[in-house]
């Protein structure tokens, strides 16, 4: 890999680290603790809050996974590995790494994973 290719994946995954810790941010508000005054809301509304609560938590779960996959790829950026599969010595297809920066396995490890 160049270092021109080097510096543009690397902008890419900071723009995607950027977008996420963004998301992250102003989804905060619906993670916090659901008040439970009766006089104030009613049971459906409680129970609104709730699976609303449990979605927000759930996408903040994911963001968190992403985040994840996006230090793993500076690390293998970092190391010569980028591009790589983690699972077999095959290159991961460019048209894989340009829909996610952030893949790790080739078709062919991805499909195997998938059916375990």
């Amino acid at each position: 890999m160049n270092p021109e290719e080097h510096n543009t994946i690397r902008q890419l995954l900071d723009d995607l680290k950027v977008e996420l810790l963004a998301e992250k941010d102003a989804a905060h508000e619906g993670t916090e603790p659901i008040e439970l005054d009766q006089a104030r809301v009613g049971r459906l509304s409680r129970m609104d809050s709730m699976q609303q609560q449990a979605m927000a938590q759930e996408l903040d779960r994911r963001r968190d996974i992403q985040l994840k996959r996006i230090e793993g790829a500076y690390q293998r950026l970092e190391k010569g590995t980028y591009g790589q599969c983690v699972r077999c010595p095959k290159g991961i297809e460019n048209a894989r790494l340009e829909f996610d920066p952030t893949v790790f396995f080739c078709q062919a490890c991805a499909s195997k994973a998938e059916r375990k």
